[in-house]
Formats: C-alpha cells, sequence, structure tokens
C-alpha cells in the first residue's frame, strides 16, 4: 500500500467519524490501520539501523598500533632534553 492510499484510507476514516458516524468498527479499523502502520514503521526503523551499523563498522578508523621506544631512544631523548634545560638554566644565570 502506498502512502498516499494510507493517507486517503486515514482522511476517509476521519471524516466519517467527523461526520458523527462513530461506530465501534469504524473505532477498531482505526486502532488495526494504527498499529499496521507501527509495524510498518518499526519495521523501517530497524532497516535504517542495520544500515548504520553496517556504514559504521565498514567507515570505522582503523585503530593504530601504539608504537614503542627503544631504551636506547629514551636515553637519547632524555640526555637532549638535559642539555635543553642545561642551557635554559645558564642564561637566567647570567
Amino acid at each position: 500500500m502506498t502512502l498516499r492510499n494510507r493517507v486517503q484510507q486515514r482522511q476517509s476514516l476521519l471524516q466519517s467519524r467527523a461526520e458523527g458516524e462513530t461506530h465501534m468498527a469504524d473505532v477498531s479499523s482505526i486502532v488495526r490501520q494504527l498499529k499496521k502502520e507501527r509495524d510498518l514503521v518499526a519495521k523501517q526503523l530497524s532497516g535504517i539501523d542495520a544500515a548504520l551499523t553496517a556504514f559504521a563498522t565498514v567507515y570505522r578508523m582503523p585503530r593504530r598500533e601504539r608504537r614503542r621506544m627503544s631504551l636506547a631512544g629514551r636515553k637519547k631523548i632524555a640526555a637532549v632534553q638535559r642539555a635543553r634545560w642545561a642551557k635554559f638554566r645558564a642564561k637566567q644565570r647570567g
């Protein structure tokens, strides 16, 4: 059933109700129609959720492996940093 048909059917049900023809059958058919639409929307939402999940897994950023520094590399950096601080302190004193 297309969207246009559903809207027309809903309008006809609401018009008959507005004209004072509120029969129990009309109310139950309205409730039945609303339940059908609710189920249809729930099905569509689950499809959208599935699509979002699929896209999220495809376009997820890959995790980079953490790079490890060798002991010699750390010692070299520490020595250079100590030299920088020594130079900075020497400028402040003198």
